[in-house]
């Protein structure tokens, strides 16, 4: 499916959400003024601001988060789309990568969650849409080039620890996973 395609659905998607909270409403606003206009929205290297994918990493133990080596704050599992990926792929090579947990999408196929735009390395703009993936009962184990610091925890304490731009996609998550 060409990109085109794909953004055209992600604002479709978007345009119709209820925001969880001010920032996602702002997002969705900046989302759905600049990704129809990106010629290349899944390429970090085309433009300063392009999508990106990522994955909050469900189980029995609650979330997975990761402590992200460069920032310095807890994070879900995410980042650039690559070549022929769809934002939903990306965010389960992401997550699969950064955690080495066994992910899937739940039945039915990928559920798009929530949406934070917000500033990323070497002066980009990621818009990053956010899906709910789920994960088997083990402990992370992140490659060898990813932050070491990944592990489950209970969502209150999650929330409590997360990056503010990701509160308000945890507790959305939290009400489809009860």
């Amino acid at each position: 499916m060409p990109a085109s395609e794909i953004v055209a659905q992600l604002c479709a998607h978007f345009a119709a959400a209820t925001p969880c909270d001010e920032r996602e409403r702002e997002s969705i606003q900046q989302f759905l003024a600049i990704a129809p206009t990106l010629e290349a929205p899944f390429d970090e290297h085309a433009n300063d601001t392009h999508v990106t994918g990522s994955a909050i990493v469900v189980g029995k133990r609650g979330v997975v988060l990761h402590l992200h080596k460069r920032l310095n704050i807890w994070l879900q599992p995410g980042g650039h789309i690559e070549h022929g990926e769809t934002p939903a792929q990306g965010a389960l090579r992401e997550a699969r990568e950064e955690t080495g947990l066994h992910v899937w999408h739940p039945d039915g196929g990928p559920v798009l969650v929530h949406l934070d735009v917000h500033p990323g390395p070497r002066g980009h703009t990621h818009l990053d849409v956010r899906y709910i993936v789920m994960a088997d009962d083990a402990d992370p184990a992140p490659g060898v080039d990813e932050s070491q610091d990944a592990a489950w925890f209970a969502w209150d304490d999650a929330i409590a620890m997360a990056d503010k731009g990701l509160v308000g996609a945890l507790r959305v998550v939290r009400t489809y996973v009860r």
